[in-house]
């Protein structure tokens, strides 16, 4: 399974999102600190979840890094999110 694939199924399980946009930008980081050549090490994610309505933004924040714990752990370095409850 890929590291987007990954991201992906874990969002889907913690939070059943109404929407989920997964965006590889790794290659827009070449060179940079954590980047690694063919690999997913930088991603933005565009999500909305009703499990959200109610959290401050960092609530929010903090339970999309910890649903993605392991991906930090196995190479992903950065993680833009834009979230929205709904």
């Amino acid at each position: 399974m890929s590291m987007k694939e990954s991201i992906i199924e874990r969002l889907t399980a913690a939070f059943r999102p109404s929407a989920l946009e997964v965006i590889d930008e790794s290659d827009q980081h070449a060179g940079h600190g954590g980047w690694r050549e063919g690999q997913t090490t930088h991603v933005r994610l565009r999500i909305t979840s009703a499990a959200f309505a109610g959290k401050s933004r960092v609530e929010v924040h903090r339970a999309v890094n910890a649903a993605l714990a392991d991906a930090f752990a196995n190479g992903l370095h950065a993680l833009a999110i834009e979230a929205k409850a709904g």
